[in-house]
């Protein structure tokens, strides 16, 4: 099952197959690579691991969690609970897993719509347009979608919402650009309940992380939107760029310190062979993966599941 804000779905028959299209480059330069360090080779010795660091840091795992799979090998190695270097990898698949597995929750559940899901990121990393396969996604499992363009700082984003509005069927709340953020906000979630509307997509502005006045314009619309729904927003999702690597890892820790992320999507993971990002960030910050994007059409962005993730890499 799928969980979302309002209960679980049926999971999605396809996702594994999805999942590896959207994920071949970085079969091939993890996987790949392992065979490639372990093949014929019985002794697990200083060479093989060098390889296999080599090999880690490479897909982006980040150095700490290459650090903590290299340490258990040894330990494996010194137990001599693996007979040869061709074991290695299935040691590394479940270390992955236990890894990403630590990490996931279910996202809050919302017992009286509307479920309000706030959407954060710097510019260019997708943000928008996850929100357009967002209401996508939510309208193909019967739900009633509302858009607001609270990134008021550029006349091009609100149309772009527009547009995304147009292809979804759902209503887009709006004001002239220049306008505050929170006053849409406030202005989308009166209309919401008033319209009945089961979930709320926020568009923000793209915000570089370390503009401290624009974070702070995050923490604002939080507030407000807590004046109108008391627990909202009920998902605070940050939106990063697979190919961005290990700088995404640094916009996430910025991001969770001052705007409550509570989950990430992961967009154009179908662009990187550094896809190793994903455990890094739940490593590093213990942050769920919420959605990975895979592709440019509407129905691209997939429910992250662990399992199926780590089987779409190793299978």
């Amino acid at each position: 099952m799928i969980q979302t804000l309002f209960g679980t779905v049926e999971k999605e028959p396809s996702l594994l197959e999805r999942l590896k299209a959207g994920v071949e480059k970085t079969r091939s330069g993890l996987v790949s690579a392992l065979d490639t360090a372990v093949h014929g080779r019985k002794e697990i010795d200083a060479d093989v691991l060098d390889d296999i660091e080599y090999t880690l840091i490479s897909a982006d795992l980040g150095v700490r969690t290459t650090e903590e799979i290299l340490t258990r090998i040894r330990d494996s190695a010194e137990r001599h609970q693996l007979n040869d270097a061709g074991e290695i990898k299935g040691l590394i698949r479940e270390q992955l897993l236990e890894i990403l597995a630590a990490s996931e929750r279910a996202p809050a559940r919302v017992e009286e719509p509307p479920a309000v899901v706030l959407v954060v990121g710097v510019n260019g990393s997708g943000k928008t347009t996850t929100i357009g396969k967002l209401a996508h996604r939510f309208k193909n499992e019967e739900r009633s979608v509302l858009l607001c363009a609270a990134d008021t700082f550029r006349a091009a984003a609100i149309e772009q919402l527009e547009i995304w509005g147009e292809r979804t069927g759902s209503p887009v709340i709006r004001q002239s650009a220049g306008s505050d953020p929170s006053a849409v906000l406030f202005d989308s979630l009166n209309a919401a309940r008033a319209r009945k509307a089961d979930y709320v997509i926020v568009d923000t502005a793209g915000r570089l992380q370390t503009k401290e006045n624009l974070m702070a314009e995050l923490q604002k619309m939080s507030r407000t939107a807590r004046k109108v729904i008391p627990d909202a927003p009920h998902e605070v999702l940050l939106v990063l760029d697979a190919t961005t690597g290990q700088n995404g890892l640094e916009q996430a820790r910025k991001f969770t310190e001052t705007s409550g992320v509570t989950g990430i999507v992961l967009a154009k993971l179908d662009g990187t062979a550094k896809g190793g990002i994903v455990v890094a960030i739940a490593r590093e910050l213990n942050l769920p993966i919420r959605y990975v994007g895979v592709g440019e059409k509407i129905d691209d962005l997939l429910p992250f599941d662990a399992e199926k993730f780590i089987a779409s890499l190793f299978e």
